[in-house]
């Protein structure tokens, strides 16, 4: 009997034992540092980041009352509704122009995907010198004189450009992978009811890229939210504050002000924001899904 009840008791746990290993790397690298966040959160801290003395909900109202958080709010979604939009329209054009066999298509998809194999800050480094106001090539070839990132005016839409260039890569794969999924006998049937290409691409070819398009948005939604080193590396949240992405401004908080408190605040919230998100999207395509 006492066999019999250790073997069931090992029947049931023995799945478990197989996810112990990931639970473990999940619990030191995941979990505990977003308790520890939440705890620091309720603290002042040093100047090494301990907590010194509690402060409940002080943080959150303190930057919650600050102007300069709201600014970097609205920076931060502006940021993101470039890039996103950005990111998706670049990568689907390129997958689209590459579905089709064609002499060099090899050439073209590596070409096409090679953003997402450059490092952030070394692609904000090159861009830095493009944009050089005396020596930068867009003002050569534009025939301007503009300091591109040193003027409130334009330094978030070419931060936010430059994210939505090295984003297009993952989504050029993501999208070639949906196209490729797409059956061809549905554009000759719908060529011989006499459709234009317009329309096979607005009844066809989006309809079957839907599945991949939404999880395609997500990912880019929350990449974008993170957006860090090419913030560092051109602006440094300037001119002003017109680049002052929320990361950006949890980076400074903890670093530049040794606020680590105000930061792990600024961080909980700006979590809270993007899970929140995130499950609008996934509930309103669920309601997609099911009326359809």
């Amino acid at each position: 009997m006492k066999n019999a009840g250790w073997y069931h008791f090992w029947k049931k746990t023995n799945p478990y034992a197989y996810i112990v290993p990931a639970m473990a790397v999940f619990a030191v690298f995941l979990f505990y540092p977003f308790i520890k966040t939440i705890y620091l959160s309720l603290y002042k801290t040093n100047k090494m980041g301990e907590a010194k003395l509690f402060y409940g909900l002080g943080n959150y109202r303190d930057f919650l009352t600050s102007e300069s958080f709201y600014n970097s709010i609205l920076v931060t979604l502006l940021f993101v509704l470039i890039v996103v939009a950005g990111s998706m329209l670049l990568g689907l054009l390129a997958a689209i122009l590459c579905n089709k066999t064609f002499p060099g298509i090899r050439f073209f998809s590596t070409s096409y995907a090679l953003p997402m194999a450059i490092a952030s800050s070394s692609a904000a480094m090159i861009f830095k010198i493009m944009l050089h106001p005396s020596i930068g090539i867009v003002n050569k070839v534009l025939g301007l004189e503009i300091n591109w990132i040193s003027d409130p005016r334009y330094a978030l839409v070419c931060v936010a450009l430059l994210t939505a260039w090295l984003n297009s890569g993952i989504n050029f794969l993501y999208f070639s992978a949906g196209l490729s999924n797409i059956d061809e006998s549905i554009y000759e049937r719908a060529s011989v009811d006499g459709a234009n290409g317009l329309q096979k691409f607005w009844n066809l070819t989006l309809p079957g890229l839907s599945p991949i398009m939404f999880y395609t948005l997500v990912v880019n939604i929350i990449q974008a939210f993170q957006a860090f080193g090419q913030v560092k590396v051109l602006t440094q949240g300037g001119p002003g504050e017109s680049t002052n992405l929320i990361v950006y401004s949890i980076y400074r908080d903890a670093f530049f002000n040794y606020r680590f408190g105000s930061a792990a605040a600024q961080s909980v919230l700006l979590f809270a924001m993007i899970m929140l998100l995130t499950l609008l999207m996934f509930q309103i395509e669920k309601k997609g899904v099911s009326y359809s």
